[in-house]
């Protein structure tokens, strides 16, 4: 048994009435089976950590938006996940909704394995300080103009993008606003960061795979408001000549899996409609 589950939290998308019903259901489930549980919206993630003693493994009933909500939720403790589709695209999803009653079973009785997924640390010149598990875009606010994002690796100059935006990528994220800009796909376990300007002005429009072991600095010079954007979710401004530091996590996202490590290419050529 790779896993000991002794308490499960459910957490659902309060804005889908089928998410959050189905959470209901699973939850009726559980405590049929004798499975300590609990159930909370993902969109209250201080209500939902409060929660988080002696949890083994969260159930997440939504899309891949959902998921990163629980990511930041169980991160410092590394709680694994496992997704139920109730998305559109539900790439870090593991289970749909027809087979998942019976799947988590399997998991609870100690089937699958653990997948785990790098994320960034993230610290701004203000000192706050984020973790993500897509990614960190640094980008023009509601102003529509270019903004000058000075980058750095590992203390050298490396360009400076006048774009309306740079991001920079986890290989989970590759399969998200990346593959939108136009990014590679890299291998979910895969340790590495991509940096990615979406549409430059003059400057390299090709993506950066960069060493896990890097740091890289993004310096904003701009006369109006830019934001830098974690996960999509969370948003802080930032000013002329504020900086944002993004190096790998200490943590890791954890995701229980039933599928085959092989299943990663089928799915893409199946989400991404290749055939």
């Amino acid at each position: 048994m790779f896993l000991s589950v002794k308490k499960i939290g459910i957490l659902f998308h309060p804005k889908v009435d089928k998410s959050e019903d189905f959470a209901h259901k699973i939850e009726e489930f559980l405590r049929g089976k004798g499975v300590a549980c609990w159930l909370h919206s993902s969109w209250d993630e201080s209500g939902a950590q409060r929660q988080l003693d002696q949890t083994d493994l969260m159930v997440s009933v939504g899309g891949d938006g959902t998921i990163l909500r629980v990511s930041r939720i169980v991160y410092p403790r590394q709680i694994p996940i496992v997704g139920v589709n109730f998305g559109n695209l539900g790439f870090m999803a593991e289970l749909e909704a027809g087979d998942a009653l019976e799947q988590l079973m399997q998991i609870i009785e100690g089937k699958g394995w653990m997948d785990e997924r790098s994320m960034l640390d993230v610290t701004l010149s203000s000192s706050k300080r984020f973790h993500a598990l897509n990614d960190v875009v640094v980008g023009r606010g509601r102003n529509l103009r270019l903004i000058n994002v000075e980058v750095s690796i590992d203390g050298d100059a490396f360009t400076t993008y006048r774009a309306d935006a740079v991001i920079v990528s986890t290989p989970t994220g590759s399969t998200g606003y990346l593959l939108a800009a136009n990014g590679p796909i890299i291998y979910p376990e895969s340790k590495d960061m991509v940096i990615k300007a979406v549409c430059p002005h003059m400057n390299m429009d090709k993506a950066l795979v960069v060493a896990a072991e890097s740091r890289i600095r993004l310096a904003v010079m701009t006369k109006h408001e830019a934001i830098v954007s974690m996960d999509g979710q969370v948003e802080e401004v930032l000013r002329d000549g504020d900086e944002v530091t993004v190096s790998l996590s200490p943590y890791v996202t954890r995701f229980v899996r039933l599928r085959p490590r092989s299943m990663f290419y089928s799915t893409l050529v199946t989400k991404l409609n290749l055939i």
